[in-house]
């Protein structure tokens, strides 16, 4: 994520399914001392009151981890990111419309914004959900991005691919608001893309 420059210091998290539960990074834990002993294991049904979080600190967004995971059998991979460009619109509660085919990859015509809410709540992890219906990404309002994907590598990529996209509508929007694709040639693209990219 670093090397991709879509995360920095401690922001950032990244989880993925395992067994029946998920693994998930540290919180407060920059990238450059993360180490495999301080991935923490928590279960689906994980509550507040889960007595691993006297011996762990899992990241303060593990809410929106565990209920992303719990509701989209399809997901096995979460990566959430500060990106610049994606945050830049969503500061404006702006999500990333049909500018350009490659937002098909997110699963629709566009990648919505989902409404602010205080890091780490119940509230925020909801609206992600809302936003995440039936899409692979969204924006989160005065945050950053989440992404999604049936392994770690393809939501990283998904969540650089978002990044790509918001900087491209930046500049697209410069020169005034950019026309967008209609929502039958999104269909097409989205429908194309059900067969794109490996098998596994």
């Amino acid at each position: 994520m670093e090397r991709l420059g879509i995360n920095q210091g401690t922001s950032g998290n990244v989880s993925a399914r395992w067994h029946d539960g998920l693994l998930i990074t540290p919180s407060g834990v920059p990238c450059a001392a993360l180490t495999r002993e301080g991935i923490v294991w928590m279960p689906l049904d994980v509550r507040d009151d889960d007595p691993l979080f006297e011996a762990q600190r899992p990241s303060s967004e593990w809410r929106f981890h565990r209920d992303i995971l719990r509701a989209r059998p399809d997901v096995k991979a979460v990566v959430h990111t500060h990106s610049n460009a994606a945050t830049a619109l969503a500061v404006h509660g702006r999500g990333i419309p049909a500018h350009h085919y490659m937002v098909a990859a997110a699963g629709g015509n566009s990648i919505r914004c989902a409404p602010y809410a205080t890091f780490g709540s119940q509230a925020l992890s909801d609206h992600a959900l809302e936003a995440l219906h039936e899409r692979l990404a969204c924006l989160l309002a005065h945050h950053g991005v989440i992404a999604l994907g049936r392994d770690l590598s393809r939501a990283l990529w998904l969540a650089h691919e978002v990044e790509v996209l918001a900087k491209q509508y930046l500049l697209a929007c410069q020169l005034g608001e950019p026309p967008l694709l209609s929502d039958a040639q999104m269909e097409e693209v989205i429908e194309k893309f059900k067969g794109y990219g490996p098998r596994k």
